[in-house]
Protein backbone atom coordinates (compact mmCIF):
# COMPACT_ATOMS: atom_id res chain seq x y z
CA UNK A 1 0.00 0.00 0.00
CA UNK A 2 1.75 3.66 -0.97
CA UNK A 3 1.95 5.98 1.70
CA UNK A 4 0.21 8.84 1.68
CA UNK A 5 1.49 12.56 3.01
CA UNK A 6 -0.58 13.36 5.75
CA UNK A 7 -2.68 16.63 5.28
CA UNK A 8 -0.92 18.53 8.45
CA UNK A 9 0.19 21.76 6.02
CA UNK A 10 -3.14 23.38 6.88
CA UNK A 11 -3.73 24.15 3.05
CA UNK A 12 -6.76 23.05 0.78
CA UNK A 13 -6.96 21.76 -2.45
CA UNK A 14 -9.31 24.64 -3.60
CA UNK A 15 -6.44 27.20 -2.73
CA UNK A 16 -4.07 25.91 -4.38
CA UNK A 17 -2.27 26.05 -7.81
CA UNK A 18 -3.30 23.51 -10.65
CA UNK A 19 -0.70 20.38 -11.26
CA UNK A 20 1.12 20.68 -14.00
CA UNK A 21 1.82 24.78 -13.58
CA UNK A 22 5.10 25.14 -15.43
CA UNK A 23 7.43 27.96 -13.29
CA UNK A 24 9.92 29.40 -15.38
CA UNK A 25 13.59 28.44 -14.54
CA UNK A 26 15.22 30.61 -12.22
CA UNK A 27 12.37 32.46 -10.75
CA UNK A 28 13.76 32.98 -7.37
CA UNK A 29 17.02 31.77 -8.67
CA UNK A 30 15.68 28.09 -8.52
CA UNK A 31 16.49 26.15 -11.70
CA UNK A 32 16.97 22.59 -13.21
CA UNK A 33 18.22 20.48 -15.79
CA UNK A 34 14.35 20.19 -17.26
CA UNK A 35 14.58 23.94 -17.93
CA UNK A 36 12.07 24.40 -15.16
CA UNK A 37 9.66 22.04 -13.75
CA UNK A 38 6.09 21.72 -12.45
CA UNK A 39 5.17 22.65 -8.69
CA UNK A 40 2.96 20.36 -7.13
CA UNK A 41 0.33 20.91 -4.03
CA UNK A 42 0.29 17.97 -1.22
CA UNK A 43 -3.51 17.08 -2.62
CA UNK A 44 -1.97 16.42 -5.73
CA UNK A 45 0.95 14.36 -4.80
CA UNK A 46 -1.79 12.25 -2.74
CA UNK A 47 -3.66 11.79 -5.57
CA UNK A 48 -0.78 10.33 -7.23
CA UNK A 49 0.40 13.15 -10.04
CA UNK A 50 3.67 11.74 -10.37
CA UNK A 51 3.30 8.05 -10.86
CA UNK A 52 6.38 6.41 -11.06
CA UNK A 53 8.11 9.59 -11.43
CA UNK A 54 10.94 10.10 -8.90
CA UNK A 55 11.03 14.47 -8.69
CA UNK A 56 12.77 16.34 -5.81
CA UNK A 57 11.68 19.92 -3.96
CA UNK A 58 9.32 20.55 -6.13
CA UNK A 59 6.05 20.68 -3.46
CA UNK A 60 4.36 24.37 -3.02
CA UNK A 61 4.22 24.42 0.26
CA UNK A 62 5.78 22.71 2.79
CA UNK A 63 5.51 23.00 6.44
CA UNK A 64 9.44 22.88 7.02
CA UNK A 65 10.64 25.18 3.88
CA UNK A 66 7.64 26.61 2.64
CA UNK A 67 8.10 26.08 -1.74
CA UNK A 68 10.85 23.70 -1.93
CA UNK A 69 12.44 25.17 -4.44
CA UNK A 70 13.57 27.58 -2.12
CA UNK A 71 15.12 24.86 -1.28
CA UNK A 72 18.99 26.55 -0.19
CA UNK A 73 19.39 29.08 2.64
CA UNK A 74 21.53 30.35 5.27
CA UNK A 75 21.19 32.13 8.83
CA UNK A 76 23.76 32.78 11.73
CA UNK A 77 25.42 30.02 12.46
CA UNK A 78 24.03 28.77 16.05
CA UNK A 79 20.81 31.14 15.91
CA UNK A 80 18.12 30.06 17.60
CA UNK A 81 15.23 30.44 14.70
CA UNK A 82 13.59 28.64 13.23
CA UNK A 83 13.79 30.86 9.63
CA UNK A 84 15.99 30.89 7.27
CA UNK A 85 17.02 33.07 4.82
CA UNK A 86 15.86 32.03 1.70
CA UNK A 87 17.36 34.77 -0.82
CA UNK A 88 19.88 37.24 0.79
CA UNK A 89 21.02 37.29 4.01
CA UNK A 90 23.13 40.62 5.46
CA UNK A 91 26.72 39.32 6.47
CA UNK A 92 29.55 41.03 8.99
CA UNK A 93 33.32 40.48 8.62
CA UNK A 94 34.04 37.67 11.00
CA UNK A 95 30.85 35.99 11.72
CA UNK A 96 30.01 32.41 11.00
CA UNK A 97 26.94 31.36 9.01
CA UNK A 98 25.42 27.72 8.21
CA UNK A 99 24.18 27.28 4.52
CA UNK A 100 21.25 24.60 4.70
CA UNK A 101 20.15 22.32 1.18
CA UNK A 102 17.36 20.70 1.79
CA UNK A 103 16.41 17.49 0.48
CA UNK A 104 13.07 15.73 -0.71
CA UNK A 105 12.39 13.05 -2.95
CA UNK A 106 8.19 13.91 -3.30
CA UNK A 107 7.46 10.25 -4.62
CA UNK A 108 4.50 9.01 -2.25
CA UNK A 109 5.44 5.08 -2.53
CA UNK A 110 8.71 5.24 -0.10
CA UNK A 111 11.20 2.09 -0.63
CA UNK A 112 9.09 1.48 -4.35
CA UNK A 113 10.33 5.27 -5.57
CA UNK A 114 13.91 5.16 -4.35
CA UNK A 115 15.96 7.59 -6.17
CA UNK A 116 19.79 6.66 -6.60
CA UNK A 117 22.93 8.24 -6.46
CA UNK A 118 21.65 11.42 -4.82
CA UNK A 119 24.38 13.74 -3.84
CA UNK A 120 24.89 17.44 -2.82
CA UNK A 121 27.08 20.01 -4.32
CA UNK A 122 27.59 23.87 -3.04
CA UNK A 123 29.58 25.94 -5.54
CA UNK A 124 31.07 28.99 -3.80
CA UNK A 125 33.14 32.26 -5.17
CA UNK A 126 36.54 32.43 -4.73
CA UNK A 127 36.41 36.85 -5.45
CA UNK A 128 36.51 40.00 -3.63
CA UNK A 129 33.00 41.44 -3.70
CA UNK A 130 30.54 43.28 -1.40
CA UNK A 131 28.01 40.34 -2.67
CA UNK A 132 28.44 36.36 -3.15
CA UNK A 133 25.83 34.15 -4.54
CA UNK A 134 26.44 30.07 -3.08
CA UNK A 135 24.64 27.59 -5.69
CA UNK A 136 23.70 24.53 -3.89
CA UNK A 137 23.26 21.32 -6.47
CA UNK A 138 21.24 18.15 -5.96
CA UNK A 139 21.70 15.41 -8.52
CA UNK A 140 19.78 11.91 -8.52
CA UNK A 141 20.63 9.66 -11.54
CA UNK A 142 16.77 7.92 -12.32
CA UNK A 143 14.49 11.32 -10.98
CA UNK A 144 13.16 13.78 -13.56
CA UNK A 145 15.15 16.69 -13.73
CA UNK A 146 18.15 14.70 -12.93
CA UNK A 147 19.93 18.00 -11.80
CA UNK A 148 17.85 20.95 -9.31
CA UNK A 149 19.86 23.74 -8.14
CA UNK A 150 19.00 27.03 -5.94
CA UNK A 151 21.11 29.70 -4.39
CA UNK A 152 21.32 32.51 -1.34
CA UNK A 153 23.21 35.81 -1.71
CA UNK A 154 25.71 36.92 1.41
CA UNK A 155 25.62 40.73 0.77
CA UNK A 156 27.70 43.21 3.00
CA UNK A 157 28.78 47.35 3.12
CA UNK A 158 32.26 46.06 2.35
CA UNK A 159 34.47 44.12 0.26
CA UNK A 160 34.50 40.46 1.64
CA UNK A 161 35.29 36.66 0.92
CA UNK A 162 33.60 33.86 1.85
CA UNK A 163 36.30 30.87 3.48
CA UNK A 164 34.53 27.54 4.09
CA UNK A 165 34.46 26.08 7.46
CA UNK A 166 36.62 22.45 6.58
CA UNK A 167 34.66 19.71 8.46
CA UNK A 168 31.39 21.27 8.67
CA UNK A 169 29.43 19.99 6.03
CA UNK A 170 26.37 17.63 7.81
CA UNK A 171 23.23 14.96 6.53
CA UNK A 172 20.55 15.01 9.42
CA UNK A 173 17.72 12.48 8.43
CA UNK A 174 15.53 10.54 10.45
CA UNK A 175 17.10 7.58 10.58
CA UNK A 176 20.60 8.66 10.62
CA UNK A 177 20.53 11.41 12.85
CA UNK A 178 23.24 13.91 11.96
CA UNK A 179 26.62 12.62 10.29
CA UNK A 180 29.09 13.92 8.41
CA UNK A 181 30.09 14.44 5.12
CA UNK A 182 33.02 14.96 3.04
CA UNK A 183 34.72 18.27 2.31
CA UNK A 184 34.37 17.11 -1.42
CA UNK A 185 30.84 18.35 -1.17
CA UNK A 186 32.34 22.06 -2.36
CA UNK A 187 32.64 21.79 -6.13
CA UNK A 188 32.96 18.07 -6.52
CA UNK A 189 30.09 17.07 -4.45
CA UNK A 190 28.99 14.14 -1.82
CA UNK A 191 26.57 11.21 -1.87
CA UNK A 192 23.51 11.31 0.65
CA UNK A 193 21.24 8.56 1.66
CA UNK A 194 18.98 7.20 3.50
CA UNK A 195 20.35 4.25 5.95
CA UNK A 196 23.68 5.14 4.45
CA UNK A 197 25.43 7.17 2.90
CA UNK A 198 25.00 5.40 -0.62
CA UNK A 199 23.19 7.80 -2.71
CA UNK A 200 19.87 6.36 -1.98
CA UNK A 201 16.74 8.04 -0.77
CA UNK A 202 13.36 6.70 -0.57
CA UNK A 203 10.34 8.82 -1.39
CA UNK A 204 7.99 10.56 1.09
CA UNK A 205 8.54 12.84 4.32
CA UNK A 206 9.50 10.65 6.37
CA UNK A 207 13.25 10.72 3.94
CA UNK A 208 13.40 13.97 3.58
CA UNK A 209 16.97 15.78 5.14
CA UNK A 210 18.55 18.23 5.30
CA UNK A 211 22.88 19.53 4.08
CA UNK A 212 24.01 21.94 5.64
CA UNK A 213 27.88 23.60 5.46
CA UNK A 214 29.54 26.20 7.02
CA UNK A 215 30.41 29.55 5.59
CA UNK A 216 33.63 32.43 7.34
CA UNK A 217 32.95 36.01 5.89
CA UNK A 218 36.19 38.11 5.96
CA UNK A 219 36.72 41.61 5.09
CA UNK A 220 38.95 40.98 2.27
CA UNK A 221 42.12 42.61 0.44
CA UNK A 222 42.73 43.56 -2.79
CA UNK A 223 45.95 40.70 -3.31
CA UNK A 224 47.39 37.79 -2.32
CA UNK A 225 51.15 38.19 -1.93
CA UNK A 226 53.05 35.04 -1.02
CA UNK A 227 57.09 34.49 -0.60
CA UNK A 228 58.39 31.43 -0.43
CA UNK A 229 62.54 30.26 -0.71
CA UNK A 230 64.43 27.58 -1.53
CA UNK A 231 67.89 25.90 -2.25
CA UNK A 232 69.31 26.18 -5.92
CA UNK A 233 68.59 22.72 -7.74
CA UNK A 234 65.79 21.74 -4.96
CA UNK A 235 62.04 21.05 -6.27
CA UNK A 236 60.03 22.25 -2.37
CA UNK A 237 59.39 25.91 -2.20
CA UNK A 238 58.72 26.81 2.06
CA UNK A 239 58.88 29.88 4.12
CA UNK A 240 62.66 29.33 5.26
CA UNK A 241 65.45 27.72 4.52
CA UNK A 242 69.00 26.55 5.74
CA UNK A 243 72.02 27.53 3.51
CA UNK A 244 75.83 28.09 3.90
CA UNK A 245 77.87 31.33 2.82
CA UNK A 246 78.15 30.69 -1.06
CA UNK A 247 74.61 28.96 -1.43
CA UNK A 248 72.79 30.25 -4.32
CA UNK A 249 68.92 30.54 -3.35
CA UNK A 250 65.66 30.92 -5.08
CA UNK A 251 63.20 33.17 -4.13
CA UNK A 252 59.33 33.24 -5.32
CA UNK A 253 56.89 35.81 -5.11
CA UNK A 254 53.09 34.66 -5.90
CA UNK A 255 50.40 37.41 -6.73
CA UNK A 256 46.99 37.04 -7.20
CA UNK A 257 44.10 39.68 -8.10
CA UNK A 258 41.60 39.17 -4.98
CA UNK A 259 39.45 42.00 -6.37
CA UNK A 260 36.19 41.08 -8.84
CA UNK A 261 37.57 43.69 -11.37
CA UNK A 262 40.34 44.29 -13.41
CA UNK A 263 44.08 45.53 -11.90
CA UNK A 264 46.38 47.33 -13.96
CA UNK A 265 50.46 47.94 -13.59
CA UNK A 266 51.27 45.86 -10.82
CA UNK A 267 54.68 46.66 -9.48
CA UNK A 268 56.49 43.28 -7.92
CA UNK A 269 59.29 44.74 -5.91
CA UNK A 270 61.43 42.72 -3.77
CA UNK A 271 64.10 43.92 -0.64
CA UNK A 272 67.07 41.54 -0.02
CA UNK A 273 68.66 41.51 3.27
CA UNK A 274 72.18 41.79 4.37
CA UNK A 275 74.49 39.01 3.22
CA UNK A 276 72.12 37.99 0.27
CA UNK A 277 73.20 39.39 -3.38
CA UNK A 278 71.09 39.79 -6.16
CA UNK A 279 72.01 37.54 -8.81
CA UNK A 280 71.87 39.46 -12.33
CA UNK A 281 69.80 38.31 -15.04
CA UNK A 282 67.57 35.81 -12.91
CA UNK A 283 64.44 37.42 -12.65
CA UNK A 284 61.97 35.27 -14.92
CA UNK A 285 58.02 35.95 -14.77
CA UNK A 286 55.39 33.43 -14.79
CA UNK A 287 52.03 33.65 -16.02
CA UNK A 288 49.03 33.40 -18.88
CA UNK A 289 50.86 34.85 -21.07
CA UNK A 290 53.89 33.90 -20.00
CA UNK A 291 53.59 29.88 -18.70
CA UNK A 292 57.16 28.29 -19.27
CA UNK A 293 58.55 31.80 -17.93
CA UNK A 294 60.19 35.02 -19.66
CA UNK A 295 63.36 36.25 -18.57
CA UNK A 296 63.40 39.61 -17.20
CA UNK A 297 66.59 41.78 -18.26
CA UNK A 298 66.52 44.83 -16.26
CA UNK A 299 67.71 43.42 -12.87
CA UNK A 300 65.55 46.63 -11.24
CA UNK A 301 63.42 44.08 -9.17
CA UNK A 302 65.11 44.77 -6.01
CA UNK A 303 65.57 48.17 -6.77
CA UNK A 304 62.84 50.11 -8.15
CA UNK A 305 60.71 47.07 -8.86
CA UNK A 306 59.04 45.72 -11.66
CA UNK A 307 56.07 45.96 -13.73
CA UNK A 308 54.31 42.65 -14.53
CA UNK A 309 51.57 44.21 -16.44
CA UNK A 310 47.51 43.71 -15.63
CA UNK A 311 45.35 40.97 -14.04
CA UNK A 312 41.64 39.77 -14.27
CA UNK A 313 40.18 38.77 -11.10
CA UNK A 314 41.72 35.75 -9.85
CA UNK A 315 44.75 36.34 -12.29
CA UNK A 316 47.89 35.49 -10.82
CA UNK A 317 51.47 35.36 -11.49
CA UNK A 318 54.87 34.00 -10.03
CA UNK A 319 57.86 36.17 -10.11
CA UNK A 320 61.58 33.97 -9.44
CA UNK A 321 64.92 35.00 -9.08
CA UNK A 322 68.38 33.73 -7.63
CA UNK A 323 70.13 35.67 -4.68
CA UNK A 324 73.68 34.26 -3.12
CA UNK A 325 74.62 34.42 0.61
CA UNK A 326 77.57 36.22 1.34
CA UNK A 327 79.74 37.59 4.29
CA UNK A 328 79.39 41.00 4.72
CA UNK A 329 77.87 41.18 8.31
CA UNK A 330 77.19 37.86 9.35
CA UNK A 331 77.54 37.31 13.03
CA UNK A 332 78.58 34.77 14.63
CA UNK A 333 76.25 31.74 15.29
CA UNK A 334 72.77 31.51 13.74
CA UNK A 335 71.66 34.61 11.59
CA UNK A 336 68.65 35.27 10.42
CA UNK A 337 68.28 37.01 6.60
CA UNK A 338 64.94 37.84 5.76
CA UNK A 339 63.44 39.03 2.39
CA UNK A 340 60.55 41.24 1.69
CA UNK A 341 58.81 41.06 -1.36
CA UNK A 342 55.37 43.72 -2.24
CA UNK A 343 53.06 44.29 -4.63
CA UNK A 344 51.79 47.79 -5.09
CA UNK A 345 48.30 47.60 -6.75
CA UNK A 346 46.04 50.86 -6.66
CA UNK A 347 48.78 52.93 -4.67
CA UNK A 348 48.30 50.07 -1.67
CA UNK A 349 51.22 47.63 -0.75
CA UNK A 350 50.88 43.84 0.24
CA UNK A 351 53.80 42.38 1.64
CA UNK A 352 55.26 38.60 2.79
CA UNK A 353 58.37 37.58 3.46
CA UNK A 354 60.97 34.36 3.45
CA UNK A 355 63.81 33.72 5.71
CA UNK A 356 67.29 32.22 4.78
CA UNK A 357 68.98 30.88 8.04
CA UNK A 358 72.74 30.70 8.01
CA UNK A 359 75.35 29.76 10.60
CA UNK A 360 78.39 31.31 11.00
CA UNK A 361 81.16 29.15 12.78
CA UNK A 362 84.84 30.06 10.85
CA UNK A 363 87.88 30.19 12.53
CA UNK A 364 86.99 33.85 13.89
CA UNK A 365 83.77 33.00 15.32
CA UNK A 366 85.55 30.44 17.49
CA UNK A 367 87.78 32.67 18.74
CA UNK A 368 85.63 35.26 19.65
CA UNK A 369 82.50 33.48 19.62
CA UNK A 370 79.94 36.42 20.40
CA UNK A 371 76.92 36.59 18.55
CA UNK A 372 75.39 39.61 17.42
CA UNK A 373 72.56 37.92 14.77
CA UNK A 374 71.05 40.15 11.75
CA UNK A 375 68.05 39.03 12.19
CA UNK A 376 65.61 42.33 12.22
CA UNK A 377 63.97 42.55 8.83
CA UNK A 378 64.05 45.46 6.69
CA UNK A 379 60.97 47.36 6.43
CA UNK A 380 59.60 48.50 3.17
CA UNK A 381 59.72 52.05 2.71
CA UNK A 382 56.65 54.15 2.23
CA UNK A 383 56.74 56.29 -0.83
CA UNK A 384 53.59 58.99 -1.54
CA UNK A 385 50.58 58.21 -1.00
CA UNK A 386 50.90 54.26 -0.71
CA UNK A 387 49.27 52.50 2.20
CA UNK A 388 51.49 49.59 3.57
CA UNK A 389 49.10 46.23 4.34
CA UNK A 390 51.24 43.95 6.45
CA UNK A 391 50.76 40.82 8.25
CA UNK A 392 47.93 39.62 6.00
CA UNK A 393 49.22 37.23 3.92
CA UNK A 394 51.16 33.68 4.17
CA UNK A 395 51.63 30.24 4.05
CA UNK A 396 48.53 28.74 5.54
CA UNK A 397 46.89 32.29 5.68
CA UNK A 398 43.17 33.14 5.24
CA UNK A 399 43.43 33.19 1.60
CA UNK A 400 44.54 29.98 1.41
CA UNK A 401 41.89 28.66 3.84
CA UNK A 402 39.00 30.41 1.93
CA UNK A 403 39.63 28.34 -0.68
CA UNK A 404 40.77 30.31 -3.81
CA UNK A 405 41.52 27.98 -6.36
CA UNK A 406 42.90 29.69 -9.28
CA UNK A 407 42.29 28.18 -12.55
CA UNK A 408 45.65 29.60 -14.16
CA UNK A 409 47.71 28.54 -11.22
CA UNK A 410 50.60 26.19 -12.14
CA UNK A 411 53.08 23.84 -10.02
CA UNK A 412 56.59 24.64 -11.62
Amino acid sequence: MRKIYKSILGVSAAAIVMAGTLTPALVNAWGDSNNGRPSYTLAQINQGVLGNTITFNSISSNQKIGDEKNFVGAKVAGANVSTWNADTIDVKDGETYTIRLYVHNNNPKGMAAIAKDVKATFSLPTNVAKSHTIIGYLDSSNATPTRYWDEVTLKASENIYLEYVKGSAKYTNANLGTVSLSDAIINSGALLGYNKLDGNIPGCYQYDGVVTIDVKVHTALAAKVAKTVRLKGTKTWSESVEAKVGDEVEFQIEYVNLLSSRVDNVIIRDILPNNVEYVDNSTYLYNSDYQKGVLLKDNTLTTTGINIGNYNSNGNAYVRFTGKVVNKTLACGNNQLVNWASATVNKEIFKNDASVFVKRDDEACKANPTPTPDSKPKEIVKTGPETIVTGAIGAGSIVTAAGYFIASRKKF
